[in-house]
């Protein structure tokens, strides 16, 4: 087993809903061990106008499929490696396609649109938790979009989980990287794909309108489920 399916299938457990006995977004890995693009549980046009649904259908069926036909394709390749040499050489490949592959899944779980509550915080332990840590909610969304918007070139912002504080800070990767250092709870792409053909060069615009949609009680759930595993 490689070392990125490993983590691909712990992020397919992270993703996991509680009710649901075939995840939406999870990373469907066949039994014949292929990864396959995850369906959403919305439309592509569910999260205008905050989100447009050709930026959605492109960035699904088009860039995510893509890195999911890039992991399979080194996993193949890993495979039949007949030396470690040819393995440590597509370490790249598999780290920056198996990254795109686990970071998209989270992605979509994390957009919800607001007729299905995206947008809306409840009360409850995940809000507590964002109050305790940064002060207040909108603190949090500021300094989280501040982060996120001084990524150079493309990357992601997360709200992660440490379960060696027991608190949630604010993180970013670079290009694909998952993130490892932190349970993640809250993922944003900033990669120019997810937002420019609607907020073109602006990223302050299209990380203000994002959090419309974010899907705030799948983050409830996973911080829940990390605080619980700490």
């Amino acid at each position: 087993m490689s070392f990125l399916t490993t983590i691909a299938r712990s992020a397919t457990r992270a993703a996991r809903p509680a009710t649901r006995a075939v995840p939406a977004a999870s990373l469907s890995l066949a039994a014949r061990g292929v990864h396959t693009l995850p369906k959403l549980d919305y439309s592509y046009d569910a999260l205008e106008p905050h989100i447009s649904g050709k930026i959605m259908e492109l960035h699904h069926s088009k860039h995510h499929q893509a890195y999911v036909n890039g992991l399979n394709a080194a996993e193949e390749a890993y495979a039949k490696a007949a030396a470690p040499k040819e393995q440590i050489k597509l370490q790249s490949a598999l780290k920056f396609n198996g990254g795109g592959h686990i970071n998209h899944s989270l992605f979509w779980k994390n957009l919800a649109p607001q007729s299905q509550g995206g947008g809306e915080l409840k009360a409850g332990p995940l809000k507590d938790a964002i109050v305790a840590d940064f002060g207040s909610v909108d603190a949090f969304k500021k300094k989280m979009n501040t982060v996120t918007a001084a990524i150079q070139g493309s990357g992601w912002g997360w709200l992660g989980y440490n379960p060696e504080t027991k608190k949630l800070e604010i993180a970013t990767t670079p290009n694909q990287d998952p993130l490892l250092s932190h349970v993640p709870i809250i993922g944003i792409d900033i990669w120019e794909h997810a937002f420019y053909l609607q907020y073109h060069n602006v990223k302050a615009d299209y990380l203000t309108a994002i959090w419309n949609v974010i899907n705030f009680k799948e983050a409830e759930r996973r911080f829940v489920e990390a605080a619980k595993s700490a």
